[in-house]
């Protein structure tokens, strides 16, 4: 059963919405704070923790997807090169390094204002949009830092796809 066959329920609190979708995923999911929830998923390339913030007064449900990779400081000016061109082709949403901690993340915002409330659709969109482009841009990343590739050579090697059958 796909989420979008599922009937669309509105809340007030759009955390609540979060952890319904998350729940119809089987995806840990836990509340860290009245205005935030942390969701873990379990990808192809690595496991992805998944925090999701409603900032009241801005009516923004904001999600940020990080995965277990820290990056050295040897790496971090390569993979600000990296993250540029990732991002010129990211249509939603973008990837960021958290310099001080040396961390990747891909973050969004779904916009509420004006008394809009988020539902199931929307919210399974935002984590599905996060992971996939983790799921996408992982390899260039471990490419970038562990093998020492330049941010141009991981990018071919990640967009590479094959068609076909062997």
């Amino acid at each position: 059963m796909s989420l979008t066959d599922v009937e669309i329920q509105t809340h007030h609190n759009p955390l609540e919405v979060v952890e319904h979708v998350a729940a119809l995923r089987e995806w840990s999911c836990e509340r860290s704070g009245l205005d935030e929830v942390t969701v873990l998923a379990k990808g192809q390339w690595a496991d992805y923790q998944i925090s999701f913030t409603w900032m009241h007064d801005l009516e923004v449900l904001h999600v940020a997807c990080a995965f277990d990779m820290k990056i050295p400081d040897a790496r971090k000016t390569e993979v600000g090169k990296l993250i540029a061109l990732i991002n010129e082709q990211m249509w939603i949403g973008h990837f960021d390094l958290w310099t001080a901690s040396g961390l990747v993340m891909h973050r969004h915002a779904l916009v509420l204002t004006g008394g809009v409330e988020a539902t199931s659709p929307q919210c399974e969109t935002l984590l599905a949009t996060a992971v996939e482009a983790c799921e996408r841009y992982f390899p260039a990343f471990q490419f970038t830092v562990w093998a020492g590739k330049s941010a141009q050579d991981a990018m071919g090697a990640a967009l590479f796809e094959t068609a076909g059958e062997a």
